[in-house]
């Protein structure tokens, strides 16, 4: 016979703690009545958390705003951003921005700058984020103890290296490695749209859906997938790669070696093709054109009639393989006229065999706009920050 072995009481005290700072720090502000129920603990163990975390700072509790209920109304125990902070990166092709982002989620600065010519080389990416990163943190008079950086390219979760960002022209850079050991403190690096859809998951769109996928649009297509409230990440971290599922054999060739990829039907050189743009136009011209081609939604289905095709059928591949309840789209799919993505949701719909069985699939544009990855960075990184602080 085996014994079941028994958490000792400090175990517990400090699995308590980080739960109940990782439900402020996602659900936000809320009373001590509501800890207890949300994290099913009584009330005077709830109070010696809240106290113990009041004392050493990373807590306050405040009386809320008047309100129209009767009656002394109870405190509010709200975290304290700058109890904690981390540094969240995003790597675009164009462009970088960085943020220090204290406990709750709140951005407290940010810097950002364009990528031109040798600017892009990782060694040159790394010194500009080490340095803005030093004056940011000395005008914010803050410390990051912890740092998430996204990049659009297949990246090792476990230690930030990136295999290949094609659309940077990068490959083998020990990435996470290189800015942990800079910086000093824990560095964690994942592919952009695994930690788009983190954000989402836990701030955006998909709060209340338990199983999702994240589809984002730049020059590439990429995907990040939240299956039974978990990010899902495959062997080696390496999953979401659906801009490379072939749709169209013997289509145009894309710089992974195969020919006919989503992402040369759905990505930014297609949209700029349907638009009738040169296939290097500015992100600014793009998304200027389809806010004017979305004013007459006839114009608009018409225009992007074949785009919505080719866009319609890998999401239907999507639903059926992965059975999500909602598909968040970001980047520039945000920018696609509303009349052609109801087209688009209605569709998956109705073809989508997956979609028919749970009664709908639910098609639905990111709320939290560019700053998506750099906050799934910052989440990224907090993961490993809630446990400690």
């Amino acid at each position: 016979m085996t014994s079941t072995p028994v958490a000792r009481p400090d175990e517990v005290r400090r699995y308590n703690r980080s739960s109940l700072l990782r439900l402020l720090h996602v659900g936000g502000p809320c009373t001590r009545a509501t800890l207890a129920t949300e994290l099913g603990l009584n009330r005077s163990t709830i109070k010696t958390l809240v106290d113990g975390l009041a004392e050493a700072g990373v807590v306050v509790e405040r009386v809320p705003r008047p309100g129209r209920g009767a009656g002394r109304p109870s405190l509010l125990v709200l975290p304290q951003p700058e109890a904690a902070v981390v540094l969240a990166v995003d790597v675009q092709v164009e462009h970088v921005a960085i943020a220090l982002v204290g406990l709750g989620g709140q951005i407290l600065g940010r810097n950002s700058w364009n990528l031109h010519g040798r600017g892009r080389e990782p060694a040159e990416v790394l010194t500009h984020v080490i340095e803005s990163t030093t004056l940011l943190a000395a005008d914010l008079a803050v410390k990051p103890v912890a740092g998430g950086i996204s990049v659009p390219g297949v990246v090792r979760r476990s230690d930030g290296h990136v295999h290949e960002a094609p659309n940077l022209r990068w490959s083998d850079i020990a990435l996470g490695e290189r800015l942990a050991a800079a910086l000093d403190m824990p560095v964690v690096a994942g592919n952009d749209a695994e930690l788009g859809a983190l954000a989402e998951h836990l701030r955006g769109a998909a709060r209340d859906a338990s199983d999702a996928v994240f589809v984002s649009a730049d020059i590439g297509v990429g995907g990040g997938v939240i299956a039974q409230g978990t990010p899902l990440r495959g062997a080696g971290g390496y999953v979401g790669e659906i801009g490379h599922m072939v749709v169209r054999p013997r289509g145009r060739s894309c710089y992974c070696g195969n020919e006919g990829c989503w992402e040369t039907e759905v990505g930014e050189a297609a949209l700029c093709r349907a638009l009738g743009l040169p296939d290097d136009s500015p992100r600014g011209t793009i998304v200027v054109a389809l806010r004017d081609l979305g004013r007459d939604p006839a114009a608009a289905r018409g225009t992007l009639a074949e785009f919505a095709e080719w866009l319609t059928l890998g999401l239907v591949n999507v639903v059926n393989l992965l059975g999500p309840e909602l598909v968040v789209l970001g980047d520039l799919f945000t920018a696609l006229p509303d009349t052609v993505l109801d087209h688009v949701g209605a569709e998956v719909r109705r073809r989508s065999l997956v979609s028919r069985a749970i009664g709908g699939v639910r098609i639905e544009k990111s709320s939290l706009g560019a700053d998506v990855k750099l906050l799934g960075a910052a989440e990224a990184a907090f993961e490993g920050v809630l446990d400690t602080v």
